[in-house]
């Protein structure tokens, strides 16, 4: 299985909603610098029908070198993850 990419995703948008792909092309680079400065600021972005992006904070914690066995300390940090709607979980995995 084969993924799209970026320039198959803008023509099939292109193809699909009438628009030419440069106008695709710069609306999901702005939908794309608006996700990061709204997770950036406030936390987190929601992409109705798709999921939201958010800000997590992680805690230090001990972890393992899987080559030599030793314990090392893992430091805090921050993190974003995207988490899917209900109703994309369901659409998709049907």
């Amino acid at each position: 299985m084969e993924k799209l990419t970026k320039s198959q995703v803008i023509a099939g948008l292109a193809e699909k909603s009438g628009m030419a792909k440069k106008d695709v092309k710069n609306f999901l680079d702005v939908l794309a610098e608006m996700a990061y400065s709204e997770v950036r600021t406030n936390g987190q972005f929601v992409l109705p029908g798709f999921g939201k992006m958010v800000k997590v904070d992680r805690k230090a914690r001990i972890g393992v070198n899987p080559a030599t066995g030793e314990k090392i300390q893992i430091p805090a940090k921050t993190s974003a993850k995207f988490r899917l709607m209900k109703a994309a979980k369901e659409a998709v995995l049907k």
